[in-house]
């Protein structure tokens, strides 16, 4: 039997244990990665405490899939056994509906995670459809690819979503997982970077991974000296956000982007709407060209993301990690199953 080696928990916020199940057949359309590392997400961990409502149980996490081609389906395009591959949040589309036909795979009404009614990459092997197995170029690293497959085209897609010019102010709030690759594109891209954090300590970081000003939010009036100064505010945080006073350092125009899963509803007043025609949005990870833009991007710049490296062995040594704020800035398991 083709049995997959991985780590599973079997109930919410439990511990992730050796397991091996047999995939089936592999299908049509399925691409069977063999995982060389496997970025974790705070994501995984949502996943994990069933926070949303969608576990599964015994639950294979693992989102951020960096490999090479181990088998193709018969119908599966595109790639070559052998190749380098990553594979992020979404595994499979229908590639029938609107959304699909006109290149937004991501917005698929019947899109499948990665870690969603399936088993993922914390494991020796990983299969999906191979419209969302993506091809890594040769100048990044697989060690550290993994977290640009979620993380990375998150806070990428806003920029080819509202179209940004290279003559944009780009702020970011949070310099975290999510927000130390913003500031990075933001910096490559062309724009005037502004990165929001609550705390002094991470200035200087900030402005190496590419802020030209660093605002901290906790000092009074720091944020009234950019009024309506900014194109774009991507939010990268799962906290509760002042709206209001972010709408008010945005230009005419502007937009505040969501991309941390805050649980809490959002305040927004209609007024600083209307005034300044801003608004407000969000987005899920991206589509297969979106991927493929920010990884031929990311080659091109030289955008990587700053990673801790655990054995997939000490699989719950890294979760804790990451569940205690210590992550800098993410953590990448390497597959030590054998």
């Amino acid at each position: 039997m083709n049995h997959f080696k991985a780590y599973a928990a079997t109930f919410a916020k439990g511990p992730l244990k050796p397991f091996s199940f047999d995939p089936g057949e592999l299908g049509p359309e399925e691409v069977e990665i063999r995982v060389s590392h496997c970025g974790v997400c705070h994501s995984d961990i949502s996943m994990l405490d069933n926070e949303w409502g969608l576990s599964k149980y015994p639950f294979v996490p693992g989102h951020e899939v960096v490999g090479t081609v181990a088998a193709l389906g018969e119908e599966a395009k595109g790639l070559e056994v052998g190749q380098r591959v990553g594979l992020g949040w979404s595994a499979h589309s229908c590639l029938s509906c609107y959304q699909c036909l006109s290149g937004h795979h991501n917005l698929c009404p019947s899109i499948q995670g990665t870690i969603v009614g399936r088993h993922g990459g914390f494991a020796d092997r990983v299969r999906a459809q191979w419209t969302w197995v993506r091809p890594i170029p040769e100048a990044l690293d697989m060690a550290t690819a993994g977290p640009l497959l979620c993380g990375g085209v998150t806070v990428f897609a806003p920029f080819l979503i509202h179209g940004v010019p290279s003559t944009a102010r780009v702020g970011v709030i949070g310099i975290g997982g999510l927000g130390h690759m913003a500031l990075q594109f933001a910096n490559k891209w062309g724009c005037e970077v502004h990165a929001f954090t609550t705390s002094d300590s991470k200035e200087a970081e900030a402005r190496k991974l590419g802020a030209h000003f660093v605002h901290n939010t906790k000092q009074d009036g720091t944020l009234k000296k950019i009024a309506g100064s900014l194109d774009l505010i991507i939010s990268t945080i799962n906290a509760g956000l002042d709206v209001p006073v972010i709408l008010d350092t945005l230009a005419p125009n502007g937009c505040l982007h969501n991309v941390g899963a805050v649980l809490t509803p959002l305040q927004v007043p209609a007024f600083s709407l209307i005034a300044g025609q801003k608004s407000v949005a969000g987005s899920p990870s991206g589509s297969p060209t979106a991927l493929d833009d920010m990884l031929a991007f990311s080659a091109r710049h030289s955008v990587a993301p700053i990673t801790e490296t655990f054995p997939m062995s000490q699989v719950n040594d890294a979760i804790e990690h990451l569940r205690a704020g210590k992550a800098r800035y993410r953590i990448v398991l390497e597959n030590d199953l054998v």
